[in-house]
């Protein structure tokens, strides 16, 4: 049996506003969060060595950020997508508040929060594991 996605009844400008919003933060995640560090841009480097992790961290990071901001884009993933990179905000404000010095701390708190908006907005449309 294969679960049957339905698309809610939205107005259309909820829509718009909802797609906009998943646009804006899958550029964000792709080209301005994951790219610099999947491509070893400087600051990208110097956060991963103060948290004292290594490199393969800001990999892995930089690659579930692209992934995500993939997701948010493609509409079967978009709830998935913004519930993982839900997630990943809440590591990062734990990173920013225990083990980095510089305080941008409510940077992924905002990012955290818009996606959370989207990941509940989709929730209905995330499908169920069997």
């Amino acid at each position: 049996m294969t679960a049957q996605l339905t698309a809610p009844s939205r107005t259309r400008p909820a829509t718009v506003a909802l797609w906009t919003l998943q646009v804006l933060l899958g550029l964000m995640f792709i080209v301005g969060s994951g790219a610099p560090k999947l491509f070893g841009e400087a600051y990208a480097v110097q956060i991963f060595s103060d948290l004292g992790t290594g490199q393969w961290l800001r990999v892995v990071v930089g690659v579930l950020e692209v992934a995500g901001g993939i997701g948010l884009l493609v509409p079967r993933l978009a709830g998935l997508a913004a519930s993982c990179l839900v997630a990943l905000m809440v590591g990062a404000t734990g990173a920013q508040l225990f083990f980095l010095s510089e305080g941008f701390w409510y940077t992924p708190v905002i990012l955290g929060i818009l996606l959370g908006v989207v990941a509940w907005v989709r929730r209905g449309e995330i499908v169920p594991r069997r």
